[in-house]
């Protein structure tokens, strides 16, 4: 049961919520700071959190559960992949394929507690997330697909608060939205060989290593400028801007744990990128925190 258990977590990568979690926490902090800064420690506060949380991980969980069904033949033949829970037969097609269901039936619950937007709006996320999987077979732009279904969180996150969109929170979801598409095309390095080879889409198979690593680059320097945007658009304070800077910090150190040698891609991939994410969170809560209770911080 426990080895089921742990095979169930591998198939939809529990650990990589950390990625996206912590956007999605920080739209719904400047939601309220935006909108309703009066609701702060409410009821309605503690049942938006409770419900996004709840849609984040459904949305999540069906969308790699599907991901790893609709990949699982190419998985099989390549190397890397191979040792996933469906093409080493820990577990069948059909249980991924269940665990999607039951997972997209929860964000839909989810969303129906939060909001009439959010509500009818999931099955359009839902078909989204599900499509982003077969990108790969057509299109390099595949990355930004990713980013996009990343930027869902944060972007959704706002939606549950305030059930419209704004362009502020668009800002943000750009940046996640090139942040992720940049750290795949780095991810994707390591399938370089086996995408050209198979005739599957990628930045680096389109463009080579060398200059997806460019593109990378140039894809978080951006996601940085729109980060920074930020900053003026919701009108925080200094706190923030030391938070970005660390990040930026975290952004650079990535590239040069690229640049020294592609082996150190994995560590480039699963840490940088989780410091990022979190730091980027804890930076707005202290600076959301510090404008209505500066002497607490």
């Amino acid at each position: 049961m426990f080895k089921k258990i742990k095979s169930t977590l591998e198939l939809v990568k529990f650990s990589h919520t950390i990625f996206v979690l912590p956007f999605a926490l920080s739209a719904f902090l400047l939601a309220f700071y935006d909108r309703y800064p009066a609701y702060f420690n409410t009821d309605f506060f503690y049942n938006k959190i409770l419900w996004i949380l709840v849609a984040l991980v459904g949305a999540r969980s069906g969308a790699m559960a599907f991901n790893r069904v609709i990949d699982r033949k190419i998985d099989s033949i390549n190397k890397r992949t191979s040792s996933r829970a469906i093409p080493a037969g820990e577990l069948s097609p059909l249980f991924g394929a269940i665990l999607g269901v039951v997972s997209y039936l929860v964000l839909i619950f989810a969303s129906y507690e939060l909001n009439l937007t959010c509500f009818l709006l999931s099955p359009l996320v839902i078909a989204f997330i599900t499509f982003y999987s077969f990108t790969k077979r057509f299109t390099f732009f595949s990355h930004l697909f990713l980013g996009a279904s990343m930027a869902l969180g944060p972007v959704g996150a706002w939606l549950a608060v305030t059930g419209n969109l704004d362009y502020k929170i668009l800002i943000l979801g750009l940046g996640v939205v090139l942040w992720g598409a940049g750290f795949d095309v780095l991810y994707s390095i390591m399938d370089y060989d086996f995408d050209l080879k198979n005739g599957l889409f990628s930045v680096p198979a389109r463009f080579g290593i060398k200059n997806a690593v460019i593109i990378s680059r140039l894809l978080h320097v951006l996601s940085l400028l729109c980060l920074s945007l930020v900053y003026f658009i919701f009108n925080l304070n200094f706190l923030y801007i030391f938070g970005l800077a660390i990040v930026t910090l975290f952004f650079f150190y990535e590239h040069l744990l690229v640049y020294k040698s592609l082996s150190n891609i994995d560590t480039a991939f699963f840490t940088m990128n989780g410091y990022i994410s979190i730091t980027f969170f804890i930076f707005i809560t202290v600076s959301v925190a510090y404008i209505y209770f500066p002497v607490i911080i």
